[in-house]
């Protein structure tokens, strides 16, 4: 009797606790949602702004674009990378981030109020029509190019693939405008491009970080052993004037080049926001000396890359201070044809040092170099960076404490950078003359010869092999 009543006084105990514990997270439940309820007064404010528009603005507004134009502005004053994306803007963006889309194939640019030119990229619909560098688009279809933006015509000129667009095109030697058929097709924009500087020391550019960027850096890692019959002896990496894209791609690309180690680490207000990512062993060029390229375009992911690889002592930074954008966007999707992209967290370099509105410093400072003839308008404005940008991220390198600051794997920090760039207009025409590479991209050049260098360097700095024990040559 009473091992029954010690169960059933359990049983109710157990219903009790249970209850309770029930009540409790609802009412945690409760008081979250609460605290994070739109305040009563704003939204009445909201409502009143909303139904002035609606009864006295000149023109008669529709509900959509006003919700619209609202969620805009709410997010469009938190920093500069956080929006709304509507149907075309996100679909543009999974555009940017596949570097697969239905289109023509050319790389263009506006002149004059008609879209310009550029390049057709290789085995694309656009190269196989003929179309040429250099090449003014004045109409498509039916449409005059003259006074629509750049955006505008892309759009236009993008399209289902198999369908067919007229291009009115004039050309410098053609005495009249002609008409140019292009059926569209499925475009591949390469991230990646290589090719060998001189023997031994191969040139891999990354235009953008893509979902397939380090499948392309592998392959053209790969590429450049080829062509140059053997591992390469060093690599200049080029990331200047790299928006940046992926993360993960960042992060795979560091990988590639790094045995261990933190790659980056990212921190957020939520704990998905707080992200960490190491190397895997395995470096594609087996210790060969890089340098990595960067310039003030260098932004987002190309920092990523170039702060891992700094503070891991594995490449040499060359070139210029780098944007600064150190912050994290996430695409939340409201349905299936718009989303939101947040910023939700800043990332770290390996060291635990934020670049939010700072920017990756280069261990050698190498400036553009100016052509004599240029003139001063190009010069009357500097860069624009993210600590220039209205509302950007403070940086919390100051604020930051603890072992998230300074993690136990922390390399040491490299030496403030020298300058080299001083070189008189004498000692650069001499260069020039020594190589016509020096006249297309004295950056470059300059970056070559640093790599030369340093293999010099690190080849002097190798264990000798003794030499193999010499054998009499008696007969036995």
């Amino acid at each position: 009797m009473q091992t029954r009543y010690r169960v059933l006084a359990g049983t109710i105990a157990g219903i009790l606790i249970g209850a309770t514990t029930s009540i409790s997270l609802n009412a945690f439940a409760f008081r979250q949602t609460v605290e994070n309820a739109p305040p009563l007064d704003e939204l009445q404010q909201f409502s009143e702004v909303y139904s002035r528009i609606k009864e006295n603005y000149v023109e008669d507004v529709k509900d959509k674009d006003l919700m619209t134009n609202a969620i805009r502005g709410m997010l469009s004053n938190l920093d500069p990378h956080s929006a709304y994306l509507d149907e075309e803007e996100f679909k543009e963006l999974q555009v940017g981030t596949s570097g697969e889309f239905g289109g023509l194939g050319i790389e263009v640019g506006m002149e004059d109020g008609f879209v310009k030119v550029i390049s057709p990229i290789d085995d694309t619909p656009a190269q196989k029509a003929g179309i040429q560098a250099g090449d003014l688009i004045i109409r498509l279809d039916e449409t005059p190019v003259k006074g629509m933006t750049l955006n505008d015509a892309v759009k236009l000129m993008r399209g289902k693939p198999g369908s067919t667009i007229n291009l009115m095109i004039v050309r410098d030697g053609k005495d009249k405008p002609f008409k140019v058929a292009i059926k569209r097709d499925i475009i591949q924009v390469k991230s990646v491009k290589q090719h060998i500087l001189e023997p031994g020391y191969g040139y891999l550019r990354i235009t953008s970080f893509q979902a397939k960027t380090t499948d392309a850096l592998l392959e053209g890692i790969e590429a450049l052993k080829k062509e140059n019959k053997g591992k390469l002896r060093g690599l200049v990496l080029d990331l200047r004037n790299n928006p940046g894209g992926v993360l993960n791609a960042a992060v795979g690309v560091s990988d590639a080049f790094l045995d261990s180690g933190k790659i980056v680490y990212t921190e957020g207000r939520v704990p998905d926001a707080k992200m960490e990512y190491n190397a895997q062993k395995g470096d594609v060029l087996e210790n060969a000396p890089i340098v990595l390229l960067v310039n003030q375009g260098s932004a987002s992911a190309s920092e990523i890359v170039a702060g891992a690889l700094k503070d891991h002592k594995r490449a040499l930074i060359v070139g210029q201070k780098t944007f600064g954008k150190g912050s994290v966007q996430t695409v939340l999707q409201l349905d299936e044809k718009t989303a939101v992209k947040l910023t939700t967290a800043r990332y770290f370099t390996p060291s635990g040092r934020s670049i939010q509105a700072e920017g990756i410093v280069p261990d050698i400072e190498l400036k553009s170099l100016k052509v004599k003839g240029d003139t001063d308008a190009a010069d009357a404005f500097d860069p624009l960076s993210e600590a220039d940008l209205t509302k950007h991220l403070s940086n919390p390198n100051g604020d930051k404490t603890g072992e998230q600051a300074k993690p136990t794997d922390k390399p040491e920090e490299a030496p403030a950078p020298p300058i080299v760039d001083n070189k008189t207009p004498e000692e650069i025409a001499a260069d020039k003359a020594k190589s016509p590479l020096a006249e297309e991209d004295y950056q470059l050049f300059e970056a070559l010869n640093i790599l030369k260098g340093m293999d010099l360097v690190q080849t002097r700095l190798k264990p000798e092999t003794p030499p193999a024990e010499a054998t009499s040559g008696k007969v036995m």
